[in-house]
């Protein structure tokens, strides 16, 4: 069983030329029985710091990619998950609108937990060239760790700041950082902390 040391795409600083920031179903409803409520607020809060990490990455010329679950509008591309999700009545409008997707970045829509299942994720990712990813989204115990698993078997290193996350039930929430940061070797330390290795050789940056 591999330890961290072992894993070959273990990382300690953010390579901006290697790396992808995904965000995993921030586009979201958050329809969920009997919880809805507290949910879409404790996302908002990590929705606020994930746009303020979207925003350095793209800085930094890190590409951003939307992982984002069609929540059974199967007859919808991502425009439309776009519009039920913004819709007056969805308690995910104020998350949905903060992180709405810009003109140049880059989605696909997944059927089930994981970013990479049934999807062009793997793909698009050979395509940049990119073998280091950062996760933030919802839900940290289930669409974001599915995801970290399938990037950790792939050989990806990983980031997932635990600012950045969120989940239903906020012990779940902890548990999966936990997790990830021991079984898939993410690095799980919170977005301020989070150091980018200068590409032009010079003193690492953090997050702001």
């Amino acid at each position: 069983m591999n330890d961290r040391a072992e894993h070959p795409q273990v990382r300690t600083c953010v390579e901006p030329e290697r790396t992808a920031l995904i965000l995993i179903d921030v586009i979201n409803d958050m329809q969920v029985d009997g919880e809805s409520e507290r949910f879409a607020r404790d996302a908002l809060d990590a929705a606020h710091r994930i746009k303020g990490l979207k925003s350095q990455a793209k800085a930094a010329c890190i590409p951003v990619i939307y992982a984002n679950d069609n929540f059974g509008q199967w007859r919808s591309d991502f425009a439309g998950v776009i519009r039920h999700c913004t819709a007056d009545d969805a308690p995910g409008k104020p998350v949905s609108e903060l992180l709405h997707p810009e003109d140049d970045d880059y989605f696909v829509l997944k059927p089930r937990h994981s970013g990479f299942f049934g999807t062009t994720l793997q793909i698009l990712l050979r395509h940049l060239d990119r073998d280091t990813l950062i996760l933030a989204g919802f839900a940290a115990d289930v669409c974001v760790l599915f995801t970290a698993h399938d990037a950790y078997m792939r050989e990806f290193g990983l980031f997932v700041p635990c600012d950045c996350v969120a989940s239903v039930d906020a012990e779940a929430n902890e548990r999966a950082l936990t997790l990830m940061s021991r079984v898939v070797k993410a690095d799980i330390r919170p977005s301020d902390e989070l150091k980018f290795e200068a590409v032009s050789g010079g003193p690492p940056t953090g997050f702001s």
